[in-house]
């Protein structure tokens, strides 16, 4: 008998979800901050460094990231982000700025106030200015100017009584960020455009406390300085040390882009589980969706900024979501075919599977949180959205797939259907044979996965050789995040001609050779300069290429000290991920296996770098951002494979020749490879739309991903696996029979493995 009441009960949840999703999804996307690659902005990382030459103390940097901030409120910039890193650092984001050349010179202009005699002599400073005592006014032309509010009259009085007995040289000489052995009053006076604000001179005693600057000042700019006054002059020097800014337009092309070719990625993953599993692919389709809402919700509640990369993992975490279905979904098939009913297949399949998904998304989340403790920036958002997605996949692939399932199976409808779970009636067994779901045929039974492992060998040892040898020759083809040095990104309507826009980057003082024309159309160019431009550089640069291509450039800055650190940074990521990952495989399974695991990574990730300096790509954050998450996933394929092992090795009990440890390794990934190639097809697939449709910001990224994707299934399927029977072969030649499962017999000194 049919119980409809799990039925309605199913569509009464479904449609209170998607009720509650409809009503709030769009209000979410709105409450989610974008970062700078998605609006536009800039990000500099400042150095900073106390006047006298002191150690900069925490207090200091706190003091300082309080006058930054009262800056960028002068600014109006919503939702500023400043941190401070290490020991003397300050990184500040501002996206949406919609004039970063002000932006710059507000948050890095000393905004020093100082009141001088004619021979340059200190008689007061910003010091003696009343709290937010700066206003824009107008003086008695009714020209702009900037009003001050003194804190003393009568120290005013002093000052300019002082002055006064200087007569003929009177004037009292406004500065702003005086530098001493540079600055001279009786050299500017005498320059069209002088560097100090006013020099008006003193003809009687003045003890006020309201004194005005005059000057040749449009509204807005009296305002701007007297908005700087007010903030704040900066107890410390900042020294750029790194720096990229993002265009609108930029930003724009690349969120639009970017979401464009997601949705064409995930809606191909829902095709696929269709066609694959049927109606299991139904609910994988309604817990995905899901799944994608709480992501932006949890990502909208953690206040987090959405960067390219960010969407970028979630579009892959989409993918590898897919994967615990996969995994449970082959499961209950398997549970089927032995001749189980649709219900008790469902409870083992569910059942078997969840260590495996525990084990495969633990190893990836390791990757990610590596990744979020060393990542700057970007990388950093990228890390955050991996680690939401990897902990909701979890949540919504085991627990809210599993129990929509089970109302159907529950209500009885699905009884004597197994084609709805893909499965045909051809390959089911009858019960009473007894036939163990690890005894089941697959496709794959022709294939000798360890007889052929040396030619696996040749073929993987011929690869790592020849990528030595290319390596050698061609190098790394270093971005300026590693090299130093600035990187100018054009974008222009129409097709940029490479000798046009060397000659544009000549007219701004920008020699370079280093220019690559790419885009569609190609309209977007990208050209390397070997020195880092200063902020007014920058400026010029933006104003004068925004004119001829009708968007500003995207710039980035680089710093050979921060160069440097952020090789080291990744290179120790690499290696806590991996010793990480080699830990945890040992404690869940045997070193025999984490060893296995730990080369096929070393080789997934050589082989990516092998092919970017073949094809001469671009190394940049973004590139160690993809080795990490192809680490990650690598392990999460191999680790189901050797999941599999441990399964049948437990069955067989004893192992006593080298015949029966190749039966289990060639068993077990037989009986895994129909879901490794159809996990790699879901995660493949929206890295394909990001390559295809996705913004070119990342191409190098997706690609990095798709070499990595295909390595890393080649690795699990005739590397890893066939690594383990050689050190189990070895073990065997010591011990002379291996026991595999956990009791230890009686009156038996045999080890347990």
């Amino acid at each position: 008998m049919v119980k409809r009441s799990r039925i309605i009960a199913f569509f009464l949840i479904v449609l209170l979800i998607g009720g509650a999703m409809g009503l709030t999804t769009q209000n979410i996307l709105g409450n989610i901050k974008l970062g700078l690659d998605l609006q536009g902005g800039f990000e500099v990382l400042y150095e900073v460094k106390t006047k006298d030459g002191q150690p900069v103390d925490r207090e200091t940097l706190v003091s300082t990231v309080e006058a930054l901030d009262r800056r960028v409120n002068v600014l109006g910039v919503s939702e500023p982000n400043i941190q401070i890193e290490g020991e003397n650092r300050i990184r500040v984001q501002l996206a949406g700025v919609t004039d970063q050349a002000k932006a710059r010179e507000i948050l890095s202009t000393e905004a020093n106030l100082s009141f001088r005699d004619a021979n340059d002599n200190l008689m007061m400073d910003g010091g003696d200015l009343a709290e937010n005592g700066a206003s824009q006014s107008f003086d008695e032309n009714n020209r702009p100017s900037v009003s001050l509010t003194l804190k003393s009259g009568d120290e005013f009085g002093r000052v300019t009584s002082e002055i006064l007995s200087m007569y003929p040289d009177n004037q009292l000489v406004i500065w702003l960020d005086f530098e001493e052995g540079a600055d001279s009053y009786k050299e500017e006076r005498m320059k069209a455009d002088p560097k100090f604000l006013s020099a008006p001179n003193v003809d009687q005693v003045l003890s006020q406390k309201t004194v005005q600057i005059t000057g040749n000042f449009s509204i807005d700019e009296a305002k701007e300085l007297a908005n700087l006054l007010n903030a704040g002059a900066l107890p410390v020097e900042l020294q750029e040390e790194y720096s990229t800014s993002v265009g609108a337009k930029f930003g724009e092309q690349a969120l639009t882009t970017t979401i464009y070719a997601g949705i064409i990625g995930i809606l191909a993953i829902f095709a696929f589980m269709l066609a694959i599993y049927r109606f299991p692919g139904v609910i994988a389709f309604v817990t995905l969706s899901i799944y994608i809402y709480l992501v932006l919700l949890v990502f909208d509640w953690m206040n987090a900024v959405l960067t390219l990369p960010g969407i970028a993992a979630l579009i892959l975490g989409v993918g590898m979501a897919v994967d615990a279905n996969i995994i449970t979904y082959e499961r209950i098939k398997e549970e089927l075919k032995v001749g189980r009913n649709i219900q008790a297949a469902f409870k083992a399949g569910s059942k078997n599977s969840l260590s495996t998904i525990l084990d495969a998304n633990f190893t990836t989340l390791i990757a990610a949180l590596v990744l979020f403790v060393y990542g700057t920036s970007s990388i950093k958002g990228f890390a955050t959205m991996l680690i939401v997605s990897i902990l909701l996949s979890f949540i919504t692939a085991v627990f809210g797939s599993r129990a929509f399932l089970a109302l159907w199976v529950s209500s009885g409808l699905l009884k004597d259907k197994p084609g709805w779970f893909g499965v045909k009636k051809s390959e089911i067994h009858d019960l009473a044979d007894n036939v163990d779901t690890l005894d089941l045929k697959t496709k794959f039974e022709n294939i000798d996965f360890i007889k052929n492992r040396k030619t696996f060998f040749m073929i993987s040892a011929g690869l790592i050789a020849a990528g030595l040898i290319i390596l050698a020759i061609f190098r790394l083809n270093l971005g300026i995040d590693f090299a130093s040095g600035t990187r100018i990104e054009v974008l222009s309507e129409s097709r940029i001609n490479a000798d046009e826009l060397k000659e544009d980057l000549q007219a701004s003082g920008i020699e370079t050779d280093d220019i690559v024309i790419s885009g569609d159309n190609g309209e977007i160019g990208v050209a390397r300069y070997k020195d880092a431009l200063t902020k007014e550089e920058i400026a010029d640069l933006k104003a004068a290429f925004e004119g001829k291509y009708g968007a500003e450039p995207n710039v980035s800055t680089v710093s050979p000290t921060i160069g440097k650190e952020l090789a080291k940074n990744g290179f120790i990521a690499l290696l806590i991920a991996s010793v990480g990952i080699v830990l945890y495989v040992t404690f869940r399974f045997e070193w025999r296996m984490a060893l296995p695991a730990i080369i096929s990574l070393l080789h997934d990730a050589f082989f990516i770098i092998a092919v970017f300096s073949l094809l001469r790509l671009e190394v940049d954050l973004t590139f160690i951002a993809a080795i990490l998450t192809i680490i990650g996933y690598s392990i999460n394929d191999t680790i189901v494979t050797f999941d599999r092992i441990r399964e049948n090795l437990q069955k067989k009990k004893r192992l006593r020749t080298p015949e029966d440890i190749a039966e289990i390794a060639n068993r077990s990934l037989r009986q895994t490879m129909g879901r490794s190639v159809n996990t790699v097809l879901t995660v493949v697939l929206p890295v394909i739309a990001l390559l295809i449709f996705g913004s070119e910001s990342i191409w190098n990224f997706s690609f990095a991903l798709l070499i990595g994707l295909i390595s890393g299934t080649y690795s699990s399927l005739f590397i890893a696996a066939q690594l383990w029977y050689v050190l189990k072969k070895r073990e065997l030649k010591q011990k002379g029979t291996i026991v595999t499962y956990k009791e230890k017999r009686k009156n038996t000194d045999e080890p347990v493995v």
